[in-house]
């Protein structure tokens, strides 16, 4: 844990040093903890300029890029644990489909065209996906496969709504042809305090039910004699994965991969305990995001590729090998 942290803050202090303009390392600690007149002054005015780079794009980015990066891993190995599927991912229940639903309509039919203003009916839509979901699989116990059964329809019928919403609102496509690639690039201050409540609610309660989903792993006989409930447990599971999905749907779009590959990358290191999954988890899928962000920045310069196009191209050819390679871990 102590390597993975280290590793986590140095690709920290990368996202904020490096980009379209390379800033050293020395103007990244000024601009965050230097007074940036002071500084400017004596360099020319680059020195400011740097400062306003660190201070107003780079670390909301970098803010962003963490509190993301951490709910889509811990959502990821939940949604594992919770449908004992190592395949699984946070879309399965419908989530990213939801939020996407809300975030076509918002546009199409309100009018909505700001982050910060689509964010709130991404959540929404998410949670109220979650709530139809486990409506129609949680009956008779809310088994996995229903649970995974009723989110796939859902999905496949969300899908269907926002492509016709898109073919006929050519301003609504615009938008969410942006949005739905998955990008950090649109970070800033205002984004991150909107969605930090929500990752702060989600993160403590998916931690907390390392213990009970451990025990669910056994069938949900024994969890019960083990003292876990199921159907709470599972109640509880989907709330925490739509706090911290949704939320990070909301703000950076869909982004593959992250949940689904670091989990299963964690489960090879600790064994099937989530008790050390999830941490694990929290702390190294921001290292995959950021890190995706950092070579997106670096491959395409001046401009830059999207996070979310390059957590899938990484993403994909790493999962196969991994699949190809190594004899699934369950969860």
């Amino acid at each position: 844990m102590l390597a993975a942290t280290v590793v986590l803050l140095l690709v920290v202090v990368a996202s904020i040093a490096i980009g379209a303009k390379p800033i050293p390392v020395d103007q990244v600690w000024h601009a965050l903890f230097g007074h940036g007149a002071g500084h400017g002054a004596g360099h020319g005015g680059s020195g400011a300029d740097a400062d306003v780079v660190v201070r107003d794009v780079r670390l909301p980015r970098t803010l962003l890029g963490l509190l993301v990066g951490a709910a889509l891993g811990l959502a990821g190995a939940v949604m594992q644990a919770l449908t004992r599927n190592p395949l699984a991912d946070p879309g399965l229940f419908g989530i990213n489909a939801g939020a996407a639903a809300a975030v076509v309509t918002a546009i199409s039919f309100l009018g909505v065209t700001s982050l910060t203003g689509y964010i709130w009916f991404a959540l929404l839509g998410a949670a109220v996906v979650t709530v139809v979901v486990y409506a129609l699989g949680g009956r008779r116990g809310g088994s996995p496969a229903r649970l995974a059964l009723a989110g796939v329809a859902v999905t496949a019928a969300l899908n269907g709504y926002i492509s016709s919403v898109e073919l006929l609102d050519s301003a609504a496509l615009d938008t969410m042809r942006f949005w739905t690639v998955g990008s950090l690039a649109s970070a800033h201050g205002t984004v991150v305090r909107q969605v930090a409540p929500f990752l702060a609610v989600g993160v403590p309660a998916a931690l907390a039910l390392a213990r009970p989903l451990n025990a669910m792993a056994l069938g949900d006989d024994q969890a019960r004699a083990l003292g876990a409930h199921p159907a709470r447990t599972r109640a509880l599971a989907m709330a925490a994965v739509t706090l911290l999905c949704g939320a990070a749907t909301a703000a950076c779009g869909p982004i593959v991969f992250v949940g689904l590959l670091v989990p299963h990358l964690v489960r090879a290191l600790t064994g099937p305990d989530l008790r050390w999954i999830l941490p694990y988890s929290a702390v190294l899928a921001p290292v995959l995001l950021l890190g995706a962000d950092v070579l997106g920045r670096v491959v395409a310069r001046p401009s830059e590729l999207q996070v979310g196009i390059v957590t899938a191209l990484l993403g994909g050819p790493l999962f196969i090998r991994l699949v190809r390679r190594r004899r699934m871990a369950k969860p």
